[in-house]
């Protein structure tokens, strides 16, 4: 609810103008007449504030009745898988690759940390399989624990991608979380799906269980 002021002078205008027309004066009371102006206007506040919460949470719920966990690529709705890899965990960078992604204007729906086993490194990775570096990857990747994320926005799979920075951290750019925050290869901080395909297999891998569909109240001011 909302609470008016007004000063001494706006009080003042509005008693003369009262107090100059030809009603008598024993039948209007400016007070009264303020007072129920102010209350008129604080109850179509409070309307207009519920009636903006209702309007939330309905489409929270209906989103929630529609979207896959991979989203729908293509639009607002995209959504990619983002890791945080043991490397990343262990220098303490989740909290500043999450903020990165916030501000920008993407919406997280779905957080957790895991320590993969080597099998599920291997299945993450299943299209490296073949690179004599793979049983180094799948160690290192289920060496402690990862933090898992599900981002949410236009175009989120591609601008995750170039946000994180090319695979080989030297090739960055500087503003990237690779070019800001690391220099080896096997120690790249990060991992970002690549496609609607590869974001598809790795959020139904690693969010079997869901991921959050709710509304963000902020998104009418990042998107038209």
């Amino acid at each position: 609810m909302f609470i008016h002021r007004t000063s001494r002078e706006s009080v003042k205008a509005l008693g003369r103008r009262y107090a100059s027309t030809n009603v008598p004066r024993t039948s209007v009371n400016p007070t009264a007449v303020i007072a129920t102006t102010f209350a008129v206007g604080a109850a179509t506040a409070y309307t207009f504030s519920r009636e903006r919460e209702a309007a939330s949470c309905a489409f929270s719920v209906e989103v929630s009745k529609k979207l896959p966990v991979c989203g729908v690529p293509g639009t607002n709705q995209e959504r990619t898988f983002l890791a945080v890899k043991p490397d990343g965990v262990q220098r303490g960078l989740v909290g500043d690759i999450i903020a990165r992604f916030e501000k920008r204007g993407y919406k997280l729906v779905g957080l957790k940390m895991v320590w993969p086993t080597e099998q599920m490194a291997r299945d993450h990775y299943s299209d490296l399989s073949q690179k004599k570096f793979f049983p180094s990857l799948v160690k290192f990747f289920s060496s402690g624990p990862i933090v898992c994320m599900c981002w949410e926005g236009k175009d989120i799979i591609k601008q995750g991608r170039q946000m994180l920075g090319e695979t080989q951290p030297l090739a960055s750019k500087p503003g990237s979380i690779r070019g800001d925050f690391s220099i080896d290869l096997g120690r790249n901080i990060c991992h970002g799906s690549d496609s609607p395909e590869a974001a598809e297999h790795e959020l139904k891998m690693w969010f079997p269980e869901g991921v959050s569909d709710w509304g963000k109240a902020v998104d009418s001011w990042v998107y038209e």
